[in-house]
C-alpha cells in the first residue's frame, strides 16, 4: 500500500485548525436597538461603558452593532421585535411603553418616594434577583434582562411660586404616568394629558398649563425651567423609571457559556460606575439650573415623606391590584407585597 506524503506545512495548518477556531466563527455580532438618540446620559453610558466592557470581557468575541434614535424600532414596538427576533438581538425596553405585555413592571412607579443614584441601582438589581415575577414576565416575552439603567428623581416645574407640593391644588399639571396622575389628583390638582415635546413647553409658556411633574432631566431637556422657573426637587422624590437592556432569549441561549458570563461581568463592572455617575449628574443639573436663575426649593426629608400621605399611594396601589387581578394578572398582590418589603429595607439603610 502506498502512503501519501503530507508536508510539514499541511500538518501545521491542520493542527492549528484543530486548536484555533476560524476567526470568522469566533466573532459574534449582536444587533442593538435604542429608541433614544445617542448623546443623553443613559445612551452615552451604554455606548461608552457597557458595550466596550462586553468586547473587553469577551476578548473581542462579541461585537455590538448599535442603532439609536428608533432606527430599527420605536419604544412602543421594540419589545415585540427583540422578543420575536425581528432583526434585533438586544434592545432597551421601557416597561411603561409595554404595559399590556409587562403589567407587573408597572408597579415600580407606584411609590411616591424611594432611593436615588447608587442605592436606586442596587434596589432594582435586588428586585430582579429576589422577586421572580419580574424576570418571569420578561421571559414570557422571550427576552432576558442583561443590564438595567434608571431615571433621575421627579421634580415639580411650576409657572408660579411653589413652596410645597400642596400648592398644586386647583391647578393644571401634566404628567405621563397614570400613577402620578392619581397622585396629583389626590393632591387637589387637575391632571392634564398632553403629548411630550414642544407642546408641553408651549403650554407652559401660554399658561394653559400650570406645572409639570416629570423626571428632572426630561424637564430640562425641553427647557421647562424657562417657562416654569419655580422647581421643587428632592433626591427622595421617586420616579421608579427603569430602562431594561434585554436580549432575545433564543439568542442568549445560543451563546457560549463563556460569552454569557462575559456579558454578566461587563454588566457588573458597569454598575460600579453607574450609581455614582447618576448622583453627580443630579447635583450638577440642579446647580446649573440655579446658576441660570431658576428658583429651586429642595424639600426636607420630612416634606418628602409627607408626599406619601398626600398621594394616598397605598390606596392607589390597592385599586390597581384589584383591577389587574380582575383582568387575570396573577401574583399582583404578592408581587406588590414583595416589592414594598424591598423598598422599606432599602429606605431604612
Amino acid at each position: 500500500m502506498r502512503v501519501k506524503h503530507i508536508s510539514r506545512t499541511a500538518l501545521t495548518m491542520i493542527f492549528a485548525g484543530m486548536i484555533f477556531p476560524a476567526t470568522a466563527s469566533a466573532t459574534t455580532t449582536l444587533t442593538y436597538s435604542d429608541h433614544e438618540p445617542l448623546g443623553g446620559m443613559r445612551t452615552q453610558f451604554i455606548h461608552d461603558v457597557f458595550f466596550p466592557a462586553i468586547e473587553k470581557e469577551s476578548a473581542g468575541r462579541l461585537k455590538i452593532d448599535a442603532h439609536w434614535g428608533s432606527e430599527l424600532a420605536t419604544g412602543q414596538d421594540v419589545l415585540r421585535k427583540v422578543g420575536k427576533t425581528g432583526g434585533v438581538d438586544m434592545a432597551t425596553v421601557v416597561p411603561e411603553y409595554s404595559a399590556e405585555a409587562l403589567p407587573l413592571h408597572q408597579l415600580f412607579k407606584s411609590f411616591p418616594i424611594g432611593p436615588s443614584g447608587a442605592k436606586q441601582v442596587a434596589f432594582f438589581r435586588q428586585v430582579y434577583a429576589q422577586v421572580p415575577a419580574f424576570p418571569a414576565e420578561l421571559q414570557k416575552q422571550n427576552v432576558v434582562d442583561v443590564m438595567l439603567t434608571t431615571g433621575f428623581p421627579v421634580a415639580f416645574f411650576s409657572t408660579t411660586p411653589i413652596q410645597n407640593i400642596l400648592d398644586v391644588k386647583g391647578k393644571k399639571w401634566r404628567t405621563a404616568s397614570f400613577w402620578h396622575q392619581d397622585f396629583l389628583r389626590n393632591a387637589g390638582a387637575a391632571p392634564v394629558t398632553l403629548p411630550w415635546g414642544p407642546k408641553v413647553s408651549d403650554a407652559l409658556k401660554n399658561r394653559t398649563l400650570d406645572g409639570l411633574m416629570v423626571n428632572s432631566d426630561s424637564g430640562i431637556e425641553i427647557n421647562a425651567q424657562e417657562a416654569a422657573p419655580y422647581v421643587l426637587a428632592s433626591k427622595d422624590l421617586w420616579l421608579g423609571h427603569v430602562y431594561l437592556l434585554v436580549m432575545n432569549k433564543t439568542v442568549w441561549d445560543g451563546l457560549a457559556k463563556d460569552d454569557q458570563q462575559a456579558i454578566q461581568r461587563a454588566a457588573a463592572s458597569s454598575y460600579q460606575s453607574l450609581g455614582p455617575l447618576m448622583d453627580s449628574r443630579f447635583t450638577a443639573m440642579m446647580a446649573k439650573m440655579e446658576s441660570e436663575g431658576v428658583n429651586i426649593r429642595t424639600l426636607t426629608p420630612q416634606e418628602a415623606e409627607n408626599w406619601k400621605t398626600i398621594s394616598q399611594y397605598q390606596q392607589v396601589q390597592a385599586d390597581w391590584v384589584k383591577a389587574q387581578e380582575a383582568k387575570g394578572v396573577k401574583n399582583a398582590s404578592q408581587t406588590l407585597k414583595q416589592l414594598t418589603g424591598l423598598m422599606k429595607e432599602t429606605l431604612a439603610q
